[in-house]
């Protein structure tokens, strides 16, 4: 898929918690393809102490407004700079960068999304990607609180959610693996997103289950190209880079332990 480097103009910046912040941005020609999953790197101004560019998954793309929805975690010091911009701004992007999220083969089959923190971000595009197929994506989200929980009403619009909550102040409590869901209705697919301890308990209930599973990885990726080979990550193939065979992997080729 070809690679672009745009200067894109940022519409909004909106806050949706303390550290959270919802970007987005146009241009002034039609945005290229995307997939969900894939990435874009991010030029850091205006920070002395930021060098190399950011990478940031693609939240979603609004076709309808020639939208790019970029979800912030405000962690680091180039994060928060990037929760500064505002509204006008330009923000320099390479896009679209690794490999998405496999799409169902079928309108019948049953595609789970587990997300944790801001792992939800590539989960809400392709869910919208999903629905418009006609098969029936599936949210299961888990954060520490409530006030973790990121746009659970855009979730909604495009299929059912379900919530786990560790201090149980929304949905269920504990972890995602232990929400009721898994043991109520059977998946023919599972993507996840999030922290590594949440991905791995989740392919290992995939495996358990006999359940296809893909995990997007969020190694540290400095190029984005496969260049630097900091984000090299060990698999069934040997070392891989993140940024350029992923980020999403099937799970068997993950050498994790299952």
């Amino acid at each position: 898929m070809k690679k672009y480097i745009l200067d894109l103009q940022v519409v909004s910046v909106e806050a949706l918690s303390d550290k959270h912040v919802l970007i987005k941005l146009t241009d002034s020609k039609p945005l290229p393809e995307m997939l969900p999953g894939q990435f874009v790197e991010v030029r850091v101004d205006h920070s002395q102490d930021t060098f190399l560019r950011r990478p940031i998954s693609i939240h979603f793309v609004d076709r309808e407004h020639n939208q790019l929805w970029l979800l912030i975690a405000s962690i680091g010091e180039g994060t928060r700079q990037l929760s500064k911009l505002q509204k006008g701004d330009k923000l320099n992007c390479v896009l679209p960068l690794g490999n998405g999220f496999t799409m169902p083969t079928s309108k019948s089959q049953k595609i789970l999304l587990v997300g944790g923190g801001v792992g939800v971000a590539p989960l809400l595009y392709f869910g919208k990607l999903i629905k418009d197929y006609g098969a029936e994506p599936v949210f299961l989200l888990g954060a520490r609180s409530a006030s973790d929980l990121l746009e659970v009403d855009l979730f909604r619009k495009y299929g059912r959610v379900y919530i786990t909550t560790e201090d149980a102040s929304v949905g269920e409590k504990g972890f995602v693996t232990d929400h009721s869901i898994l043991r109520e209705e059977k998946f023919d697919q599972i993507s996840t997103c999030g922290p590594k301890p949440m991905m791995v308990s989740v392919a290992r209930y995939a495996h358990s289950e006999n359940i296809n599973c893909e995990a997007s990885l969020e190694n540290m990726m400095a190029c984005g190209l496969g260049a630097c080979l900091c984000c090299v990550e060990k698999t069934t193939k040997g070392n891989l880079c993140v940024c350029k065979e992923g980020p999403v992997f099937n799970i068997n080729q993950l050498s994790w332990q299952i």
